[in-house]
């Protein structure tokens, strides 16, 4: 939030507010009435004051459908029956339009005033991919204000031979909502998301073997020897498998956040935001016989000049098939590198770290990979005590009562 700056709040003032970034301006008459701009412009009055110690915000209304004169005075009754401990809600609510905005239009604001600006490129594709090929179709006709909880189980529902698809929906949809709310275009606490089930997730597991780790390492010398496959898709591969990274942080890499002397890179853009990555001498050795192309930043060059590799997914199919890998997709060799760390004794913490979880709970689906691990040393151990314990222990007594 932008720095807190004062105005006398009216139309004329309101209406020459700008901001390139996410702003409050206060009133300098009632204290805790101000208006929010947007990066976009949008404008959305709102009153603030504290109870107990706390601070508590409410939406007043939009600028455009509330005047200043009227949101003023809607937000001096909202701070007077905060501070009077009762619930602002049943305030006299600003005027709209009887049926109210379209799921659609309010998907378009949410679109432009939310995810371009706060959401990750990947993040923002997802979201936008999830609106306009599910709930708008569905939904996007409909007034907001008559989008029902039976509604969006309906919606989850058609979706559930998909699960982890019908979920995906159901959490934008909420997204959505919870972001009308704060504009003013939805009462609050109204989401009918809230109480839908989301179905169960199979998390889907497969990690490579040690003979298929080799068996993929051939097939990738002999497709780029045929010229089935460039050197820098091959390569992309290969620091897929050394790294444990993501397919985009591998893909979006450029040679200035590549430092082969301290062995690292750093990736400026992650789930989790920037971190720097270790490499093992195989991954030092992939990137010094990588050429560099000339013009191009990036260290997985793509076809056209000055472009990364933006279809290493496709080129992962055909490896997998040439392989022999049935189903395995590029992010399972994500999983691989975390089962061959878990089998080499690494801890989930450890592990978590390298890999660039935020939380353990991301790392806790290789748990039983873990056990699997104790389990087997614990055999191992025990079987070297064992031999010593029981097969010395006949013998000594076959030697006593001989």
């Amino acid at each position: 939030m932008a720095k807190l700056q004062r105005k006398s709040i009216s139309k004329r003032t309101v209406d020459g507010l700008s901001a390139g970034k996410d702003m409050v301006w206060w009133d300098s008459e009632l204290p805790g009435f101000g208006v929010r701009v947007y990066p976009s412009g949008s404008k959305i009055y709102i009153a603030q004051t504290r109870v107990k110690g706390r601070s508590r915000r409410v939406t007043v209304g939009r600028h455009g459908v509330i005047t200043a004169d009227q949101a003023r005075q809607r937000a001096a009754q909202i701070i007077t029956r905060v501070k009077a401990g009762e619930d602002p809600i049943t305030a006299p609510q600003a005027p709209k339009p009887a049926a109210g905005p379209t799921v659609a239009e309010v998907a378009t604001t949410y679109l432009e005033e939310h995810v371009a600006h706060r959401c990750k490129p990947t993040t923002a594709a997802q979201r936008r991919f999830v609106i306009e090929k599910y709930i708008l179709p569905a939904l996007g006709k409909m007034p907001l204000a008559e989008v029902t909880r039976e509604r969006v189980a309906t919606l989850h529902h058609d979706l559930r031979a998909t699960p982890a698809t019908a979920n995906m929906a159901l959490a934008t949809l909420s997204r959505l909502f919870a972001m009308a709310e704060a504009l003013g275009l939805a009462p609050e606490g109204g989401n009918p998301c809230r109480y839908v089930v989301k179905y169960r997730e199979q998390s889907r597991e497969r990690f490579l073997s040690d003979v298929e780790f080799e068996r993929v390492g051939t097939m990738l010398a002999e497709m780029e020897a045929e010229g089935r496959l460039s050197v820098h898709a091959a390569a992309g591969i290969r620091l897929l498998m050394l790294t444990g990274c993501r397919r985009n942080e591998i893909a979006t890499l450029r040679w200035d956040d590549v430092d082969l002397d301290a062995g690292e890179i750093h990736l400026r853009e992650t789930k989790t935001g920037a971190r720097t990555v270790s490499l093992s001498p195989a991954a030092v050795r992939v990137l010094s016989e990588l050429p560099r192309v000339a013009d191009t930043p990036w260290v997985i060059a793509g076809p056209r000049p000055g472009t990364h590799i933006g279809n290493l997914g496709e080129q992962w199919r055909r490896v997998r098939v040439r392989a022999d890998l049935g189903d395995v997709r590029l992010h399972d060799l994500r999983h691989s590198w975390a089962s061959r760390a878990l089998a080499l004794g690494e801890s989930l913490p450890m592990i978590a770290r390298l890999l660039g979880h935020a939380k353990i709970d991301t790392t806790a689906r290789y748990a039983h990979l873990e056990r699997d691990s104790v389990h087997e040393a614990a055999a191992r151990i025990a079987a070297s005590i064992g031999t010593d314990l029981l097969d010395g222990g006949a013998g000594t007594n076959a030697q006593r009562h001989g």
